[in-house]
């Protein structure tokens, strides 16, 4: 029998019910995993160089592993797939030593080849990582990247050839390496160093339009881009050959192979948050055997992938499971209490927490928002919640190009004009808390500037807010919302999302007398359209990746694979990277502030609020624990149905 509470939490849940049953009767006669959990949309990719949500990451931290690994309480970086490390006196140079008795999912030996391997295509132009610049840490890794525009005459350089058309597409063509004597223009004009600067700062270097001079074994060759359809059907230019890209020599990245379980990594400066960022999923290694037999996205398929984690996938059903199973080969294969995993793919919260309260999955990340509070305000408490505090923003994106969005005025005007103490008191139950800065409270030693003075920051503030708001429309041309364009808020398919964006909508309607629309889209489709700045105004959410004010602050740079707004500044651009080279803490988040306070000068994003973790986990659950990242590595769960006392998720509780 459900108790009165299971029936009014059902009630919240109801929308979701048929779903449900559908998740139960799906798994027909399929024994029960001993672990089971909703990881919300289906992935866009496995493949660690490719992905950047926090669906994909689960799994990835599931089936592959890093040089290091974080403790699932603290975040501390522990030894993984490196048994031990060596820093250098200067903290330039990391010495990693892995493990002999690694291996891949095949029983192959996982080897330093391997790592350097993927750092390499992880840094390929051609490979478009969107984290990509996280390994712009080791020196020249952001030349590198750079590809054809970043190399200058009297660099080594490799010359990647054209393949067939119908070869793999993970393959390198041919390799060659010499030293660039020159670029020339499309009419054939030397480019000198000074315009190569001027069209690098205003970052309009074009090296599809420009031949490369380069001087190989003492022989001057002259090279163009073409695509490997072009470069089978087209012939190159007198005295020319196509390549597929010139790049600087990976030889001259930090990234060096000493022997078969021996990785050195050299740094552009010292890095204080480098052992830790070594443990985010875009650095991990993969096979490259794996990747270039099958290419992409096939090396990531349950029939083809080769792991080097604590799990293997055993099965996927789309829209419905991917069963992982204890892997076989993985080193620490002992201490790995679960043997099997099922992660479902359950976009609706609803249909959670449906599956929660019957106990068809253990986890789930959050529940509708009338049913949190409800579950937060019972008396005793629940055993099974428990929020957090997160290193994690909500926030707006604003398409600076797009008028009137290009206007700071309107900017400043949208981002005063929301009642940011209505979302958090009445829609968002768990105890977020409004957001007025990019960068959340509590980094030690770093006080995130706002958008306005502190003292305007409180609920009894918000008439001073607006009338500031409606001040700034009325002086960029809207007086009382005339003439205002109508907007569009596009955000992924989630009820949260859409409950947010609608009350904002009736805010801004309310507050500043525009009309705005609301658009979803799926995942997928909701990363492509935010990648491709094509929206107006748009939802975003970042969980830090490391603690520190970078992982915030770096994304914003000019032309940043996560800087969607089309906005950037030459100041903020220098900002970041002197604070990437500077070794004195105090000056280094001094450079961090400056740089927030432009960002919150000039908005190009509306913080909203900061996140605190929702999730829902069965009492019989060990080894889960809160912490900033929302991180729950599968390899440190167990399940204890016996257990007296009250489980690790709920420590810290009052």
């Amino acid at each position: 029998m459900f108790s009165r509470r299971e029936l009014l939490l059902a009630v919240f849940a109801l929308a979701g019910l048929a779903a449900a049953l559908a998740w139960a009767l799906g798994r027909g006669t399929l024994p029960p995993a001993d672990f089971t959990f909703a990881n919300g949309t289906e992935v866009k990719s496995l493949d660690p160089a490719l992905v950047t949500g926090q669906p994909e990451g689960q799994f990835i931290y599931a089936m592959f592993e890093g040089l290091v690994r974080w403790h699932p309480e603290t975040l501390e970086p522990l030894p993984s797939g490196a048994e031990r490390w060596e820093i250098s006196d200067d903290a330039v140079t990391y010495t990693f030593f892995l493990r002999p008795e690694a291996r891949w999912s095949d029983g192959t030996p996982v080897t330093a080849a391997d790592y350097a391997y993927s750092l390499r295509r992880f840094l390929d132009p051609r490979t478009a990582a969107e984290y990509g610049f996280l390994a712009w840490t080791l020196k020249n890794g952001r030349r590198y990247s750079g590809g054809g525009s970043a190399v200058r005459p009297g660099d080594t350089v490799e010359v990647e050839l054209n393949l067939p058309t119908d070869a793999i597409n993970t393959l390198r063509g041919e390799i060659e390496r010499g030293t660039l004597v020159a670029l020339l223009d499309n009419d054939g004009k030397e480019l000198s160093a000074e315009q190569l600067e001027e069209l690098a700062a205003a970052e309009d270097a074009d090296p599809t339009a420009w031949t490369f001079v380069v001087e190989i074994d003492g022989q001057r060759q002259s090279y163009r881009y073409a695509d490997d359809d072009a470069a089978a059907t087209d012939a190159p230019p007198e005295g020319v050959a196509w390549c597929r890209q010139v790049l600087l020599d990976f030889r001259e990245v930090g990234v060096k192979v000493v022997d078969q379980h021996t990785l050195q990594l050299t740094l552009e400066n010292p890095t204080s948050y480098m052992l830790t960022l070594l443990g985010f999923y875009p650095l991990f290694p993969m096979q490259q055997a794996c990747v270039e037999k099958y290419g992409s996205p096939q090396w990531t398929y349950v029939e083809n992938v080769v792991c080097n984690g604590p799990f293997v996938p055993q099965f996927r059903r789309f829209r419905d499971r991917t069963r992982l199973v204890r892997s076989d080969t993985y080193w620490d294969r002992e201490n790995v209490a679960l043997e099997t995993v099922d992660v479902l793919a359950i976009e609706k919260v609803n249909t959670g927490l449906n599956l929660f309260l019957t106990g068809d999955v253990d986890w789930i990340r959050e529940a509708p928002a009338q049913a949190m509070r409800v579950m937060l305000n019972e008396d005793p408490p629940r055993d099974d919640i428990n929020p957090a505090p997160m290193l994690n923003t909500y926030y707006y994106l604003l398409n600076v190009e797009r008028p009137p969005l290009d206007d700071v005025r309107v900017r400043r005007a949208l981002a005063l004009a929301l009642d940011r103490d209505e979302l958090c008191g009445r829609i968002l139950p768990s105890g977020e808390q409004p957001a007025y800065s990019l960068v959340p409270p509590g980094l030690q030693g770093y006080d995130p500037p706002t958008f306005v003075p502190a003292d305007m920051t409180g609920a009894d503030q918000l008439d001073a807010r607006l009338q500031e708001a409606r001040r700034l429309l009325a002086e960029a041309g809207y007086p009382e919302g005339r003439g205002f364009p109508r907007l569009e808020i596009m955000y992924n398919t989630h009820e949260g999302h859409q409950l947010i964006a609608e009350v904002i909508r009736k805010q801004w309607e309310r507050n500043l007398g525009i009309v705005i629309k609301t658009r979803n889209e799926e995942w997928g489709s909701y990363l492509t359209s935010q990648r491709q700045s094509r929206f107006d105004i748009c939802r975003k959410g970042w969980i830090g990746d490391y603690a520190d004010p970078n992982t915030f602050l770096d994304m914003f740079v000019t032309g940043g694979e996560q800087n969607n707004t089309n906005w950037g500044r030459s100041r903020y651009d220098q900002l970041i990277r002197d604070a990437a080279a500077e070794t004195d803490p105090t000056a280094r988040l001094a450079m961090f502030h400056e740089a927030e306070e432009q960002l919150m000068e000039e908005l190009p994003i509306i913080p909203i609020y900061f996140y605190v973790s929702k999730n829902l986990l069965k009492p019989h659950v060990r080894g889960f624990y809160n912490n900033i990242q929302d991180y729950h590595p599968l390899w440190s769960i167990s399940i204890d149905r016996e257990g007296a006392t009250p489980n690790d998720f709920l420590k810290g509780r009052p």
